[in-house]
């Protein structure tokens, strides 16, 4: 079962990286506004979060044997044929739990950032309404 854990959390270690990765270029396109970029780091980290939220309820629902995880796993390490569904779905269960609050704190810091930079008097960017001439 540890061999599963190692594995699961590498594969979805992998994936949220990925994930924030993604946020972070959103981020650095927003770069000429900080409370515009930590704002949307923010929302976008929760976005994930609930994603993973998602994940850690139906996991168990998953089926092992075509999951990512389940590939990366020699025969030894895989579990029994007649538990494999529940220990498989309780240890990525407790996975996606885990990124799940650490991207959940990220988030909470992101916008604790925006407000900091608030506080000092920096402004969200609001784009400016955009009037198209009709011809008559």
């Amino acid at each position: 079962m540890d061999k599963l854990r190692e594995v699961a959390i590498a594969c979805v270690g992998r994936a949220v990286m990925f994930g924030s990765l993604a946020i972070g270029c959103v981020m650095v396109g927003f770069s000429f506004n900080p409370v515009s970029a930590f704002r949307s780091g923010a929302v976008l980290s929760l976005v994930m979060a609930a994603i993973l939220i998602w994940r850690a309820t139906t996991a168990h629902r998953q089926n092992p044997k075509t999951s990512e995880v389940w590939l990366y796993l020699d025969e030894r390490s895989r579990p029994a044929e007649a538990h494999a569904r529940f220990v498989f779905g309780t240890v990525m269960r407790d996975v996606y739990a885990r990124f799940a609050q650490a991207t959940l704190a990220v988030a909470v810091l992101l916008f604790a950032i925006s407000l900091g930079f608030m506080a000092f008097g920096f402004e969200a960017f609001v784009p400016e309404p955009s009037f198209v001439a009709t011809a008559p």
